[in-house]
C-alpha cells in the first residue's frame, strides 16, 4: 500500500489544529500552574503581583496557616466520607431510574418523565425545603448532605439516552434464557455500561466534594461540618484579622495582611487537590462517555 500524501491545505489545516489545541491547552493548565505557584511563593512577590508562572522565594507559610487548624482532618474526613456514600446513593437511585425511562412499555414513562422535568425549572424554595428538612428531623444530621439531592434529573436523562442506545437484541437473549429484569440490568447491561458509570461517578462526586451551601444552611455542629466549610471560615478569619491590620497597623500585622494572599491559594489547592488526584483514574471512561447525553442519529 503506498503512502497517503498531505496536500498543502492539510497541513495548513493541522497546524491550525494543533495551535488551537496548544492555546486551549495554555489557557486550561495556566491558571492552574499559576495557583499553585502563588501558594508556595514569597507573600511580598504575591501581593505585588511579581508571580507570572513558576514560584519564586519558595514559601509554605499558607499551608502551615492552614494546616495549623484541627479541623482541617475532621473537614477531609467528613467530606470524603460525605462524597462517597452520596455517590452511591446517587448512583443507586438515578441509574436505575434512568434505565426503566428508558423502556418504552414502562405505563406512563412519559408523564413520569414530564413531572421529572418540572422539577428542574420549579421548585419549592429554601424555606419550605428546610421545614421539611428540620420536620424530618435531618437538620443538623450528615444524612442530609447524602439525602438532599439524591435524584438527579438531568443525569438521569443521560442515563435514559445511553440506555436507549443499548442493543435489545441483548436483553431479549437474556431473558429468553431466564433471566429476570433485575438481573439483566445487574448482569447484562451495567457491565457494558462502564463509560456511563465512570461519567456518572464523576460528576456527582465533584458535585459533593465542591457541596458546600446545603451544609451552611442545615448544619451547625463543627465536628461534622464538611472541608468546603473549615476553610471559608479559615479565609473569613483571616480576611478579618487583615481588616483588622488596617484599622491599627504595625510590622506584625503587615506581614498577616501579606500571608492573607499566601492562605487564599492554599485554600484552592487544598480544596481542588482531591478532585485533581481523581480525575486521571476516571478519564478513559470520560473521553467515552462525554457524548452520552447528545442526540443520536
Amino acid at each position: 500500500m503506498g503512502t497517503m500524501r498531505l496536500g498543502k491545505s492539510d497541513f495548513i489545516l493541522l497546524f491550525f489544529i494543533n495551535t488551537a489545541v496548544i492555546l486551549l491547552l495554555i489557557v486550561i493548565v495556566y491558571p492552574l500552574i499559576y495557583v499553585i505557584s502563588c501558594s508556595i511563593s514569597s507573600p511580598d512577590l504575591v501581593s505585588a503581583g511579581k508571580i507570572w508562572l513558576l514560584p519564586r522565594g519558595l514559601n509554605i507559610l499558607g499551608y502551615k496557616r492552614v494546616f495549623q487548624d484541627p479541623a482541617i482532618l475532621t473537614g477531609y474526613r467528613n467530606t470524603i466520607l460525605y462524597t462517597f456514600f452520596g455517590t452511591m446513593i446517587n448512583l443507586i437511585v438515578t441509574v436505575p431510574a434512568g434505565y426503566s425511562l428508558s423502556k418504552s412499555f414502562i405505563p406512563g414513562r412519559n408523564i413520569i418523565m414530564g413531572i421529572f422535568l418540572f422539577t428542574m425549572y420549579f421548585s419549592g424554595g429554601l424555606i419550605p425545603t428546610f421545614i421539611l428538612v428540620s420536620s424530618l428531623g435531618l437538620f443538623n444530621n450528615p444524612l442530609v448532605l447524602v439525602i438532599l439531592g439524591a435524584f438527579s434529573v438531568y443525569n438521569s436523562i443521560i442515563c435514559r439516552t445511553f440506555f436507549s442506545a443499548v442493543p435489545k437484541e441483548m436483553e431479549e437473549a437474556a431473558m429468553i434464557d431466564g433471566a429476570s429484569p433485575s438481573r439483566t440490568f445487574f448482569q447484562i447491561v451495567l457491565p457494558v455500561s462502564q463509560a456511563l458509570l465512570g461519567v456518572m461517578v464523576l460528576y456527582f462526586a465533584v458535585g459533593h466534594w465542591n457541596s458546600y451551601f446545603n451544609a451552611m444552611i442545615y448544619i451547625v455542629k463543627d465536628s461534622i461540618k464538611p472541608l468546603q466549610l473549615i476553610l471559608r471560615r479559615i479565609l473569613i478569619l483571616e480576611t478579618t484579622s487583615a481588616a483588622m491590620m488596617e484599622a491599627g497597623a504595625d510590622e506584625y500585622m503587615g506581614e498577616l495582611y501579606q500571608v492573607r494572599e499566601l492562605i487564599k491559594y492554599a485554600v484552592i489547592v487544598v480544596s481542588s487537590l482531591p478532585v485533581l488526584i481523581m480525575y486521571p483514574f476516571l478519564q478513559k471512561y470520560f473521553n467515552k462517555g462525554v457524548m452520552l447525553g447528545s442526540v443520536k442519529g
